[in-house]
């Protein structure tokens, strides 16, 4: 056993002294309490040290947990939003068919309203399909001859003419459109028999808009004035609408009337139409005589 000098003795006496400082303080403080609680205080030491290690690694946790639930919600929003859009697509079609349907109905009406007041069988028709050379001249029908469709009949539409049949096979016909340039439709301007203003009305190969020959000069017109069928045309029945002057340039005694008109059939938008089965009275075949002429013996 090594023994110790009495000044190695005091040189550890100061740290002997602290030693058992330290085991008195920590002997102390865990069988110290709180007065209000009665808690020792060294777990409450031992609890804000762990809070302060775990605080930043619940902060930490807690932020990838909300990123990561925020990334699942944002996809099941964007699920949702795509099935809401398909929805709202599935209801606008919906309200177009609606509303083309009671457009539609509204058509056949109108149709049917001809086909009341008129003196002739109106056949409905719908338009399945317009020549490209001349798409606003010329459209094709679901009608044909085995319903009763001939040539040169005519075709009307909101209540007035809007062309004539020019081709027929046994289920579909062509119908060229007044605004086709080399129309034709004898007309009046005003009632028949209260106007002496009659023409020829032609196309102009312009969507809505016709115009009225040989109008003369000498006659009184106006805008506003409707113009009507008169018949003489061989096509046509006497009395259908055409439509309406929209621009009279004024003529005189030997120049006619320059007279533009609005068709009064939508001829650009139509989807229905009405063929009427009317067949012009047979024309009266004259001799060909020369007047006076006689017979030499």
């Amino acid at each position: 056993m090594v023994e110790r000098s009495q000044k190695d003795v005091w040189r550890l006496a100061p740290w002997l002294m602290t030693a058992l400082l330290l085991v008195n303080f920590v002997l102390m403080a865990f069988d110290a309490r709180e007065i209000t609680t009665g808690q020792r205080v060294i777990r409450s030491w031992t609890q804000t040290a762990a809070d302060f290690v775990q605080s930043p690694v619940t902060t930490v946790t807690s932020a990838i947990s909300n990123y990561f639930t925020s990334i699942a919600n944002l996809r099941s929003a964007q699920d949702e939003n795509t099935d809401l859009k398909q929805k709202v697509q599935e209801l606008e079609v919906q309200l177009k068919q609606r509303e083309d349907l009671a457009a539609e109905n509204t058509r056949l009406r109108s149709l049917l309203q001809l086909q009341e007041d008129s003196r002739y069988k109106v056949l409905p028709a719908r338009i399945i399909g317009r020549d490209p050379s001349v798409w606003f001249d010329s459209s094709i029908l679901n009608r044909g001859s085995l319903d009763g469709v001939a040539l040169n009949m005519p075709v009307v539409a909101d209540g007035g003419v809007v062309g004539r049949i020019t081709a027929v096979s046994p289920l579909t016909s062509q119908v060229d459109l007044i605004t086709r340039d080399k129309s034709g439709v004898g007309a009046v301007i005003g009632e028949i028999g209260q106007t002496n203003a009659l023409g020829v009305v032609t196309g102009t190969s312009k969507r809505d808009l016709l115009e009225m020959k040989y109008v003369t000069g000498t006659v009184e017109v106006a805008v506003g004035q409707a113009i009507f069928t008169t018949g003489q045309d061989g096509i046509f029945p006497p009395g259908l609408k055409i439509g309406e002057i929209v621009s009279v340039v004024p003529g005189s005694a030997t120049t006619p009337h320059q007279i533009q008109i609005q068709p009064s059939g939508r001829l650009s938008s139509m989807q229905e139409v009405g063929i009427l089965l009317y067949e012009p009275p047979p024309r009266t075949e004259f001799e060909q005589k020369l007047p006076n002429a006689g017979t030499r013996k």
